[in-house]
Parts: C-alpha cells; sequence; structure tokens
C-alpha cells in the first residue's frame, strides 16, 4: 500500500477515489488512528487530519505524514517529513464563521425551538449591516472574513501579528467588537489567547466565534464568560483536546460544557466541509501524494527546506 488516509469521511473518500490514479494503493477509515487501534502504521505514508495523534513507536516505520489541513500546528516537531495543504478551504471556513456569527444573531437556534408552539417572544435578534466585526488573524481565511464582513456593510476592523494586515490593537478592538471572529494560526504563543481576562475586556454582549483552533479560547472560561452575561452568545467549529473529545462523543461516552445552551452553537469541525473545498482537498491531496512518492518530498511542506 502506498498511503492510508485517516479520518476520512464518507464524501471525501469517494472524491479521493476520483483522483487517486490507479497505480497507487490507497486503504481509507474514518476513525483516528487511536480508534483504528492499528499496532504499527498500515503504509510507510500516512494521512491525518487534527484529531490523530501519531504513537510514538510508529515513526521508525513511517516516511512522511501529509495532514490534509491548512493548519499544521499539530505536525510541529514530529521527527518525520510532513506536508499539509494551505489553500483549499479558505472560503469555507469564513462562510461558516458567517454562517455562525448570524444564526447568533438572529437567535435562530431559539427560533428552531419555539417553531412547534409558532411562539415569538425573546426571538428578536439583529441585522449584520452596521454591526462592528472584528476580524483576529487575517492571514488567508481571516481576509476572506473581512471581504464577507465589509460586503454585508458591517465596520470590519482587523487584528494580526504582521503590522501590514492590522487596523488596531487586540486591546483598542474587544471594548469596540458587536461580533469577535477567531481565525488565527495556532502557536505556542497563542495558545489560550482568548482566555477570561482578554474576553473580559469586549463589550457586554458581544458574540465570540472561533473556525481556527479550540486551543486558543479555553472551554472553561467560555462557560464563565457566558454565565456572567459578558458575552452574549458563543459559536464554536473546534475544540480544546478536540481529538479525545470527539472520540468521546462519537462512542456515546462524551459530554460538552457548552452543549445545549440556547445561545451556543457547536459544529464538528465542519467548516471546511463544502462540495467545492471537498473537491480542491481531494484533488491537492493527491497532488501531495503524487509528488512525495516520485520525489520524496511534499510539494507544500509543512517545514520547508533551506
Amino acid at each position: 500500500m502506498h498511503i492510508f488516509f485517516y479520518e476520512a469521511f464518507e464524501e471525501e473518500v469517494a472524491a479521493l477515489r476520483r483522483y487517486l490514479p490507479p497505480e497507487i494503493k490507497a486503504g481509507f477509515t474514518w476513525k483516528t488512528i487511536q480508534e483504528n487501534d492499528d499496532p504499527l502504521p498500515p503504509s510507510r505514508l500516512i494521512s491525518i487530519r487534527t484529531q490523530s495523534a501519531i504513537p510514538q513507536g510508529w515513526f521508525g516505520n513511517l516516511d512522511g505524514i501529509l495532514a490534509r489541513t491548512t493548519g499544521w500546528d499539530h505536525l510541529v516537531g514530529l521527527p518525520v517529513q510532513c506536508g499539509h495543504l494551505p489553500l483549499y478551504c479558505n472560503r469555507a471556513v469564513a462562510e461558516q464563521a458567517m454562517l455562525l456569527w448570524m444564526a447568533l444573531l438572529r437567535r435562530l437556534p431559539q427560533q428552531v425551538a419555539q417553531f412547534s408552539r409558532f411562539h415569538r417572544d425573546g426571538l428578536t435578534g439583529g441585522e449584520c449591516a452596521g454591526k462592528n466585526l472584528l476580524v483576529v488573524g487575517a492571514g488567508y481565511v481571516g481576509s476572506e472574513v473581512v471581504k464577507i464582513g465589509c460586503g454585508l456593510e458591517m465596520n470590519v476592523r482587523r487584528v494580526d501579528i504582521i503590522p501590514d494586515r492590522s487596523d488596531v490593537s487586540i486591546e483598542e478592538g474587544l471594548p469596540w467588537a458587536n461580533i469577535i471572529v477567531c481565525t488565527m494560526n495556532l502557536t505556542p504563543v497563542n495558545r489560550g489567547y482568548f482566555n477570561y481576562a482578554r474576553l473580559k475586556q469586549a463589550q457586554p454582549g458581544a458574540l465570540f466565534v472561533n473556525v481556527a483552533r479550540g486551543e486558543m479560547s479555553p472551554t472553561a472560561d467560555l462557560v464563565q464568560l457566558l454565565d456572567e452575561d459578558r458575552l452574549g452568545g458563543v459559536a464554536l467549529d473546534v475544540y480544546e483536546n478536540e481529538g479525545k473529545m470527539a472520540t468521546a462523543l462519537r462512542s456515546g461516552e462524551g459530554t460538552f460544557p457548552l452543549a445545549g445552551r440556547a445561545n451556543v452553537i457547536l459544529t464538528p469541525h465542519n467548516a471546511f466541509n463544502t462540495h467545492e473545498a471537498v473537491e480542491r482537498k481531494a484533488e491537492q491531496s493527491v497532488q501531495q501524494v503524487r509528488h512525495f512518492l516520485e520525489h520524496g518530498r511534499f510539494l507544500w511542506e509543512s517545514f520547508p527546506r533551506e
């Protein structure tokens, strides 16, 4: 076998099969490495998303790891060649962020819950036009969020480590924003970035959306901010310790502290998942595999060589 794909959901497998040439033999599972419980890697080249952890004993039997993700924070420090997919889902993730903040603004979960009684009390929401949108992380995804916000006639400001991408500091932006969207890359420096102390600076009732990495917004801090009515709503597509949490939820044994709240929307790390992005993802994954098998290195390396 040339490559084995972990964490490959049904539509993705179908797309990968369309792009893989007959001479490349591949295996697939929707499970993480931990859930599949393989004692050794089934191939010298494997592919993962974000929830699999590579067993320490595997590295002597691996030539490469392809992450079918834009971010590659989960590959840092691995003693093997690693690749990723830099530009397949930036628009899809940005549109999911918009979907989430608009659903919070219009109290969509409450609207759905009250349909059976056709009851409208407590459902008055807000419009996007004129709202203040703070985009924290103005890279590939964040720049698309900025475009969408401007198209919706929102007031948009950016915070980024690159000065040319920033309009304000985080200290200036938080008290100003009605909606805060996290689209940063995860680094050792920004773990816990949106903690209690920082988000407490936001104006009362602000909405917080994270479509980047869950480690930047500690769950316990979000619970406290909601309990104290400092935040008006939270929408998450990413979570702390996501691999363990996802495995527990799939087994029916897990819970999540924010689940079930009327002003919280939770999606299963699905922001990337559009037909268009899945096609790009499959095509780029196969490009990576072919290049690695032919040249012994990835076309898009997570740690580029000098």
